[in-house]
């Protein structure tokens, strides 16, 4: 796990430098071309390219060096930094498009990279832990790019905010490219005999995968997916909320609300680390619908018009609920096979990011008409409505299956067999 460590921080690192420039370059756009439609398509152009990523990644992640696959893409997307800082004014607006298409594949291919090697990285047995120090580090990393972001901007310029981004890229380039670390199992590789480092691309394609992963599988990437969606209305709906309490100070109960949301999810983070230390259990299936259910129904109750106390503990339980959720996701769909592990989490990141950026546009289009309130609880229901069916089949297919590896309370246990822990079967 000490590499691992150094790993999460090199992650973090070029993570916060993503999210200050998620910021600075949205109104970078902005400034350059004086058009909300420009900024829209910049935005479009970033979902769109990360959405049809997924694929191609996964094909990537399954093919070549995960390690080298993580570095190309920090060094692409920092390259792009450079390319547009050195660039005359003239011909930035082009660059800028060209930007938005290299952050938004190479950051799901790093994504996907990542989440297909860290059983292999840190071993399946700690594979819980390691997920969670990830989610950790953005989610701090997150924060602090959003929290410096109008200060860097307002007082140091763009030329700066886009250059220390790139600076993180070489610092996590650079980390990766340190670490003795193996991304891919040493028996693993690609079908038709050759070597997992790269060469041939395993045999099956999108629809043998389906097929292969099972049922349980795909209803859980369907509720992330679901699940990007009513997170894209909270994210649209906030400002406009922050806005209507306090007019004179817009931007109060948005930060006040993340802060205490990056809280929540810290420690989380730091609870179901030691439970799964001690227990040796992981949750499973039913975890993460339960999970799901109470992120949504927190991130609705935002928006009720609660008394500062209650909506401090409610902002704590939705941070809390979000991180868990994620964790439990990951890990399970990390104890697929390695061979399957790269196009599953390539599935699993083109219908998230294809979500979320649905939920941008369909939570944009009903704010025009309806209430903060009625727009997060419409999109965040479906996703409450959704992992309730979930959890009733899960229970119901857990009854039929019963005596079976899988406990009653649902939660992942070390198997019998050598198989890897938490199975979920």
């Amino acid at each position: 796990m000490r590499y691992f460590r150094l790993l999460v921080a090199g992650n973090a690192i070029s993570a916060y430098g993503s999210y200050l420039n998620m910021v600075a370059l949205n109104v970078f756009v902005y400034d350059v071309t004086h058009s909300a439609l420009a900024a829209g398509v910049f935005m479009a152009v970033r979902l769109v390219s990360g959405v049809a990523s997924g694929f191609v990644s996964g094909r990537l992640v399954s093919t070549f060096d995960r390690k080298r696959l993580m570095v190309g893409a920090d060094v692409c997307q920092g390259t792009a930094l450079v390319v547009l800082l050195l660039a005359p004014d003239g011909a930035r607006v082009a660059l800028l498009y060209g930007l938005a298409l290299v952050t938004g594949c190479c950051s799901t291919l790093s994504q996907v990279a990542l989440r297909s090697s860290v059983p292999e990285i840190v071993g399946a047995e700690h594979r819980t832990r390691a997920n969670g120090l990830l989610v950790t580090g953005r989610s701090i990393a997150m924060i602090a790019g959003f929290a410096s972001a109008g200060v860097v901007v307002a007082g140091l310029g763009y030329t700066f905010a886009f250059t220390l981004d790139a600076l993180t890229f070489a610092v996590s380039a650079t980390v990766l490219l340190l670490l003795p670390i193996r991304t891919r199992a040493a028996a693993s590789g690609p079908a038709g005999g050759e070597s997992a480092e790269g060469g041939a691309e395993p045999a099956g394609g999108t629809r043998l995968l389906v097929r292969a992963v099972g049922p349980v599988l795909l209803a859980m990437i369907a509720v992330r997916a679901v699940d990007g969606l009513g997170s894209s209305s909270h994210n649209v709906a906030l400002p406009v909320y922050s806005s209507m309490l306090d007019p004179a100070h817009p931007a109060t109960f948005v930060s006040q609300f993340w802060a205490t949301w990056a809280i929540g999810n810290l420690v989380t983070q730091q609870v179901l680390t030691v439970l799964t230390r001690r227990s040796g259990r992981t949750p499973g299936e039913r975890a993460f619908a339960l999970g799901a259910c109470v992120m949504s129904a927190c991130f609705i109750l935002v928006f009720c018009s609660l008394p500062t106390l209650a909506a401090i503990a409610v902002a704590l339980v939705a941070g809390g609920a979000d991180g868990f959720t994620e964790v439990v996701y990951v890990s399970r769909l990390q104890t697929a096979p390695d061979e399957q592990r790269g196009r599953l989490f390539g599935l699993s990141a083109s219908a998230e990011n294809g979500g979320f950026g649905l939920g941008m546009l369909v939570s944009g289009a009903l704010m025009e008409s309806f209430t903060p309130l009625t727009v997060v609880a419409w999109l965040h229901g479906v996703a409450i409505v959704l992992c309730l069916a979930l959890l009733g089949w899960l229970v119901v297919r857990g009854r039929r299956q019963v005596p079976r590896e899988l406990p009653a309370d649902g939660a992942e246990r070390l198997p019998r067999t050598a198989a890897p822990e938490g199975s979920g079967r």
